[in-house]
């Protein structure tokens, strides 16, 4: 039961949040969905209905070679991310690369109903890293 409540108020959420949130060539609106196991991030332009680009941690490296990127990353940029959000973080900063080369430089974030907490939080501060502009 607690489950169901937990999608209905997600799916309230992501409702209230896309009817303000609109992207457009320009500004593309940078979509997140996150699964149990993976994040996965698009630029979308709503007036043609197309995916400018798109991005997913599956991208990054297979498992065995994150580890030691992460352990990389963590030593270096003092973040306080480990694991998933960690991978999060990176995700973020690769959607970013790949609107750079498409000269985007800002964006509308869709937080795709999640709460703009942990792993979410980490992808948009990775993106802001890599050079987007909210």
């Amino acid at each position: 039961m607690k489950r169901k409540e937990k999608l209905k108020k997600k799916i309230r959420r992501h409702k209230r949040i896309r009817v303000k949130i609109f992207g457009t060539s320009n500004r593309p609106r940078l979509c997140i969905f996150r699964s149990n196991k993976h994040i996965y991030a698009q630029l979308i332009d709503d007036e043609k209905g197309h995916v400018l680009e798109a991005a997913s941690d599956l991208e990054i490296t297979s498992s065995s070679t994150t580890r030691k990127i992460q352990k990389k990353e963590k030593e270096k940029e003092k973040k306080e991310f480990s694991g998933k959000s960690l991978t999060a973080f990176q995700v973020g900063k690769l959607i970013s690369q790949k609107a750079q080369k498409k000269k985007i430089e800002k964006v509308v974030f869709d937080r795709g109903g999640y709460k703009y907490h942990g792993r979410v939080k980490a992808l948009a501060e990775g993106a802001r890293e890599g050079g987007l502009r909210f």
